[in-house]
């Protein structure tokens, strides 16, 4: 113990190498090492960079060649321009570029304007450069070489420029250790050369990987959206283009064209989402925050749709160059582009009306289809032609013409499992004429060339969400005095923090107050709700206030809290419905937007055509 007390400490003296450091400028094969390391992180990149300067030159056909996934080649040629002995040997020169005639870092047209990616790969790896202008007689050679340059040299070669990468990293073998198999960075080159492909259709890309054609892209022909449209079906699937709406929308200088999926074609991850600013595919927090935004009303958390966005803009609203790769952009006004982009998206999911996905149906074909059968792909059609033309919303011409007076007479009236009606009248509504409700659960309709199977719980959900944020937007929520007030049990954490909210709540609808300690009373209820389980809706709202925190106003949270509502008002599974309420349903759902999908992503009913239905019975 005491030789602890007496302890003292003792302060190393500074290491006399320390002292004597100088200051010294490295060498340049050394600060070309470094500057690659920034630009050239994988074999996609030098493929990203090679192709943009194509791109650049105003090539219209690029042919791309990788062996081991690039590690031991990389060739790019195209029909671009091409250039001359001079601009040839100052194009492997560290900052010379062609890019910034004005000198103007704000004014960025076009991709290569750094001048570091021909350096930088030349620092890293065998590089040779053959290229020649259309008014050329011959063609130039340069080769580099970990650095060393050699040429220009004559070389015969058509116009353009082929541009021939060895050995990656041979001069940095120490990051050969970070590349990933060779099948995985091939397939980071194709998916960088995939969405370079999607911002350029007129522009033809082949790939060869190993001696086998990987990708083979054609050039669009027609006007821009036509053309975008196709290469999009290219790139992403043929299903994209029967269930992907137009995205047309200008602000202030900004337009935001492309084409959004509709909600209920949807996969589990954002891979899918493209994003284009100038031409240039970039990967942001802030667009794909908007395209969330967007589709917060119609998907679940855990789902995202297919979108490609094109946002055109003045160069000096946006800053390509806060990145090294140029992945990433930076906007002078962020909070105008994720306005456009909302609004855009929701404007044109909007004008979809109550499209569905048409994967829908084609999952469920394959689900009938006996073991071991075969169906013929099916060309693309639509239900909703006379929806999507414009004409005015249809109605019902039957009795009980809106779910809320139908309603009322769900418990009393006595239905049939079948309904007969006139054969001729599923010609007059896109979604037919019901026919059947099958478990209690699913209303069957014939339509004029098929069968329609609807959900009538996700359908009415949607339909009683819709309604709700009209009301918000219009006048408020009616609501409704209940006679006989309704005490939900809570813990006291709970309970109190719905009293905290009973302001907003009240705008929403729902009127409550504490009722002793753990416990609230429902005094009245919004009116469209009808006979609702006020236990549950209540329990299910204090659950959604404790997950948005304290800071966060109902308001910002309005889909989740009225989801919520819709959902517990909504038309059960189970519930008995008459022909009458089910032809309702599906007048209403033709004429309310986004009554395709629920509140939550899912489909809202499934079509089937007469082909596919005789398909199935060897009829065809």
């Amino acid at each position: 113990m005491k030789d602890a007390i007496n302890m003292t400490v003792r302060i190393l003296p500074p290491k006399k190498d320390a002292v004597h450091m100088t200051v010294r400028i490295l060498p340049p094969n050394l600060i070309n090492q470094i500057a690659a390391g920034e630009v050239v992180e994988r074999p996609a990149s030098v493929v990203k960079e090679l192709v943009e300067n194509a791109l650049d030159a105003g090539a219209t056909h690029i042919d791309i060649t990788m062996n081991e996934g690039g590690r031991s080649l990389i060739v790019v040629s195209d029909d671009g321009a091409g250039m001359d002995d001079r601009s040839l040997a100052l194009a492997v020169e560290r900052y010379a570029t062609s890019k910034l005639p004005d000198d103007d870092l704000i004014d960025i047209g076009f991709f290569g304007f750094r001048g570091e990616a021909l350096p930088s790969i030349g620092a890293v790896a065998r590089l040779k450069i053959t290229s020649r202008t259309r008014e050329g007689s011959s063609a130039w050679y340069v080769m580099v070489a970990g650095g060393r340059r050699d040429g220009p040299v004559p070389a015969p070669h058509p116009r353009g420029t082929r541009v021939e990468v060895r050995d990656l990293f041979y001069a940095t073998p120490a990051r050969l250790k970070f590349l990933k198999a060779a099948r995985t960075e091939l397939n980071h080159a194709v998916d960088m050369l995939n969405r370079l492909a999607m911002a350029h259709p007129y522009v033809a890309f082949t790939l060869n990987a190993d001696g086998r054609t990987r990708l083979s892209l054609d050039a669009e022909i027609g006007d821009l959206f036509d053309a975008r449209l196709a290469r999009l079906g290219a790139v992403v699937g043929k299903d994209f283009i029967p269930n992907a709406v137009p995205v047309d929308a200008g602000r202030d200088g900004f337009r935001l064209t492309g084409y959004a999926g509709v909600p209920t074609y949807n996969r589990r991850n954002a891979l899918a989402q493209y994003m284009f600013v100038n031409g240039r595919p970039v990967r942001d927090r802030l667009l794909h925050g908007a395209v969330r935004g967007a589709y917060q009303d119609f998907l679940a958390s855990n789902r995202h749709p297919y979108l490609a966005l094109f946002l055109e803009c003045p160069p000096q609203e946006v800053d390509v160059n806060v990145h090294p790769a140029k992945a990433e952009v930076r906007f002078r006004d962020a909070g105008k582009v994720r306005g456009l982009i909302v609004g855009a998206l929701k404007h044109a999911l909007s004008e979809a009306g109550h499209q569905a996905s048409t994967t829908v149906s084609d999952a469920a074909l394959g689900a009938m289809r006996p073991e071991g059968a075969r169906l013929p792909q099916r060309a693309s059609n639509s239900l909703f032609s006379a929806a999507q033309a414009g004409q005015a919303p249809l109605h019902s011409t039957g009795p009980g013409t809106g779910l809320a007076e139908s309603q009322m007479n769900y418990d009393g009236a006595p239905t049939a499992a079948v309904i007969e009606g006139d054969d001729e009248a599923s010609a007059d509504f896109p979604l037919g004429v019901a026919r059947a409700q099958v478990h209690e659960t699913y209303i069957v309709a014939q339509s004029e060339d098929g069968l329609v199977i609807v959900d009538q719980h996700a359908a009415h959900e949607r339909l009683v969400y819709e309604r709700m944020k009209a009301m918000l937007a219009d006048k408020g929520i009616n609501r409704q005095l209940l006679l006989l007030p309704e005490v939900v049990e809570l813990d006291e954490a709970a309970a109190q923090r719905l009293v905290d909210r009973a302001e907003e709540l009240a705008e929403l609808g729902l009127v409550l107050e504490a009722f002793g300690d753990g416990a609230v009373v429902v005094r009245e209820v919004p009116a469209l709700l009808g006979e609702t389980d006020v236990q549950g809706l209540v329990k299910d709202l204090a659950d959604e206030v404790s997950d948005f925190g304290e800071a966060l106003a109902l308001k910002d949270k309005l889909a989740d809290v009225c989801g919520t509502m819709a959902c517990h008002s909504s038309i059960r599974a189970g519930r008995r419905l008459g022909g009458p309420e089910m032809n309702a349903l599906l007048r209403e759902m033709e004429h309310t937007p986004h009554a395709g999908q629920c509140n939550h992503g899912r489909p809202t009913y499934v079509t089937i055509k007469m082909t596919d239905i005789e398909q199935l019975f060897g009829r065809r």
